[in-house]
């Protein structure tokens, strides 16, 4: 943990003392005080975010980090290993659903091989960060050393402050991996924690035979490294992904920029429930996207009393539930904007 620690202190909580401020220019726009309704609570997580009363918008950015999975030999997934190597592949030739959001919502996409079996030569336009090719399955040991662990958040740490010193101004999760909702939902067992039942679903779409299977994978992973739960980073390193352990990271050195993060689906959101559990004021700077269809992504929200800004039964991940977010949040920031006010409009306020 001491290792991480320059980085978690490089994290402060947000300003509040700005809200009055901008609740007070929200109510002053054009419009019954709150008619927006979260669409103003966007706006405002967005100023508090950024530091500041009069926000800007600026660049977009989605990072979607591939990795293999060990686990994925228990048959956990209904799609072998080798199409995180194909999904890549896809990817960076700009046919895979996350291609044509983030060029819908005009969003750059990186596309980083932090844990990918495959070597993956010869692929250009790819960030290559790999720390390992695959974890090791989970289900008989942890997943990863500390050590490596580290080094994966670390990869999205230097991302997200590459990001920044380039102006993005709204960071995106997404990610790619084969099997991850598997150890996605040991981290959020054993770190909300909760029952595997009430956090395990059918991922690409397994039938009963498998989820049973599944839950029962899940449950012999975590007895298997309980040992090893002495604090999140331990947490992920035993039970969790490279990719997982690389959104993390990019959470984390966002954060300590006050770069608002758009969290994607199910996966990120065990990248970030780690990344919160690691730093208080995490939690601060992440917009979460989506709920996902994905059984346990609304036990996670309920549990920690978050919002997401939209439900549309998603469960594909890659950052597509964030780039459709994204488009919110700027809209939630132009009304705060670019709406006039009673007295610019010369129109009347509500009475007292």
């Amino acid at each position: 943990m001491e290792r991480l620690r320059p980085i978690l202190d490089a994290i402060t909580p947000v300003d509040r003392s700005l809200e009055t401020d901008i609740r007070a220019h929200l109510d002053n726009l054009t419009k019954p005080p709150g008619s927006l309704g979260f669409l103003e609570d966007l706006a405002a997580s967005y100023c508090l975010m950024t530091g500041t009363t009069t926000p800007r918008l600026g660049k977009k950015r989605i990072v979607t980090f591939a990795g293999d999975h060990g686990v994925a030999a228990e048959g956990v997934s209904a799609f072998p290993s080798e199409v995180t190597l194909q999904m890549v592949h896809n990817m960076l030739a700009g046919g895979a659903a996350i291609n044509v959001l983030a060029k819908h919502v005009g969003a750059d996409l990186q596309v980083v091989d932090i844990g990918v079996a495959d070597p993956l030569e010869g692929a250009s336009g790819l960030a290559r960060k790999k720390v390992k090719a695959g974890t090791d399955n989970i289900s008989t040991g942890p997943a990863m050393s500390e050590e490596e662990a580290i080094q994966a958040i670390q990869v999205g740490v230097d991302l997200a402050n590459s990001a920044a010193d380039d102006g993005v101004a709204l960071l995106g999760t997404g990610e790619m991996g084969i099997a991850n909702t598997t150890p996605s939902s040991a981290l959020y067992a054993s770190l909300i924690p909760c029952s595997v039942v009430e956090v395990t679903g059918r991922g690409t779409g397994i039938d009963d035979d498998r989820l049973q299977n599944k839950i029962k994978v899940i449950e012999r992973s975590l007895a298997v490294n309980v040992q090893l739960f002495n604090n999140p980073l331990s947490t992920l390193a035993a039970v969790g992904g490279l990719e997982i352990a690389g959104i993390c990271g990019l959470i984390l050195g966002a954060a300590g920029r006050r770069l608002p993060v758009v969290v994607d689906g199910f996966i990120s959101s065990a990248a970030a429930l780690v990344a919160m559990r690691l730093g208080e004021s995490v939690r601060d700077y992440l917009f979460f996207s989506h709920c996902s269809a994905e059984a346990g992504h609304r036990t996670f929200f309920e549990r920690l009393d978050i919002r997401p800004i939209l439900d549309l039964d998603l469960r594909l991940g890659e950052g597509t539930g964030g780039a459709l977010a994204m488009q919110v949040i700027e809209a939630a920031v132009k009304i705060y904007n670019e709406m006039a006010t009673f007295d610019s409009a010369g129109v009347s306020s509500k009475a007292d």
